[in-house]
């Protein structure tokens, strides 16, 4: 059974950071890359970030890049996602991912498509305040 368990979600003021964690079992994570999602209310789920199986790639949206930095530690099958400068706008559901074992490579081009995207974490809420 395939788990994805974040947790380090809260609210904080404008300018302040949070760190997201999330757990993963049920398939070979070492093998995967995994990334993180966002959702605010109203709007489509967006990508974040993403890591490569080894951590060697990381690859970030736009509106994330500089102030948003994507980890993981294989030994323990957990990613990371540190949020610093948080703005209001960063204000969504959270969620951690994993793309199928069977499809395609990550890249640039292809790691925002929401349909490589197979497994998902239940969310956790982050709210950023003015």
């Amino acid at each position: 059974q395939v788990q994805l368990v974040e947790s380090g979600g809260g609210s904080v003021q404008v300018g302040g950071s949070l760190r997201l964690s999330c757990a993963a079992s049920g398939l070979p994570f070492t093998i995967l890359s995994m990334g993180w999602w966002r959702q605010a209310p109203g709007k489509a789920r967006e990508f974040v970030a993403a890591i490569g199986w080894d951590g060697a790639d990381t690859y970030y949206a736009d509106s994330v890049k500089g102030h948003f930095t994507i980890t993981r530690d294989k030994g323990k099958n957990q990613q990371y996602l540190q949020m610093n400068s948080l703005k209001p706008e960063d204000t969504a559901v959270y969620y951690c991912s994993a793309p199928s074992q069977y499809g395609p490579a990550l890249t640039d081009r292809n790691v925002g498509s929401l349909a490589l995207w197979d497994y998902w974490g239940q969310g956790t809420q982050v709210t950023v305040s003015s």
